[in-house]
């Protein structure tokens, strides 16, 4: 695959591009959001890794 950077541009700073990422990522959460309710032991899994998420920061 080619790549659409051009290697003499401007490079932006890290707190742009944190947040373009952010944005980037609510916005496929929005758009993907699963039509189906998860297992219940899905769920807890998805639970403990936000909380173990939550304990690292």
């Amino acid at each position: 695959m080619e790549s659409r950077i051009e290697p003499d541009t401007e490079h932006i700073d890290h707190k742009t591009c944190v947040s373009i990422c952010g944005a980037i990522g609510e916005r496929l959460q929005q758009r993907f959001r699963p039509e189906t309710e998860l297992s219940p032991r899905l769920r807890e899994l998805i639970d403990e890794l936000r909380r173990r998420d939550g304990e690292m920061h």
